[in-house]
């Protein structure tokens, strides 16, 4: 009897983390909020969670993203539905459209983001590498900037950098088009 409910405990302590969080948690960080102290015991309750997870709900999903962290989060396929409910989107626009340079650009050089993007892109950075949407490696007293795989997963996008681009430049294409076939006249104040 205690130990199914020290079990459910432990459950519903990991729900609450993965729900809360709003962003990827490491194992390390599930078995504190476990409170089992057990890598093995944590796993085992945490693939449960992620079975129930998928049985329970359509568009909610726990899944296990490449550098081996959980998040529990929106379906990709269902992300487009609910953006007017949502309450605050993940980034500001000003640090949407630097993720969106950089993941156009990429690889680019912190000197190159702010030569277009302006000394605010520092904190734009900070907060992409927080979220690990954007990863750096050093050349000299450069930093180069990319995307990451939890980037793409977040955002929905298959394939590699390449196909990333082409996706981009395409839709830049056909807003451009659009844009030109209906010119909305322009008021000119003083």
């Amino acid at each position: 009897m205690v130990k199914i409910e020290k079990i459910e405990e432990a459950t519903a302590r990991i729900e609450s983390a993965l729900y809360s969080a709003g962003r990827p948690l490491r194992i390390e960080d599930l078995i504190r909020a476990s409170g089992t102290e057990s890598r093995t015991k944590t796993l085992e309750i945490l693939k449960d969670v992620m079975k129930k997870t998928k049985t329970a709900f359509k568009a909610l999903e726990i899944t296990v993203l490449p550098d081996g962290s959980y998040v529990m989060q929106l379906k990709p396929e269902y992300s487009s539905t609910v953006k007017k409910y949502a309450s605050k989107p993940i980034l500001p626009n000003a640090t949407l459209k630097t993720l969106s340079y950089i993941a156009y650009q990429q690889p680019i050089s912190s000197k190159q983001l702010v030569e277009t993007r302006g000394s605010g892109v520092y904190a734009h950075l900070k907060e992409l590498r927080q979220l690990d949407f954007i990863s750096h490696q050093n050349v000299g007293r450069l930093k180069i900037y990319t995307t990451t795989q939890k980037f793409q997963k977040y955002f929905g996008i298959q394939g590699d950098v390449e196909d990333l681009k082409s996706r981009l430049f395409s839709k830049v294409r056909k807003t451009a088009r659009l844009s030109q076939n209906n010119p909305t006249p322009k008021i000119i104040q003083n």
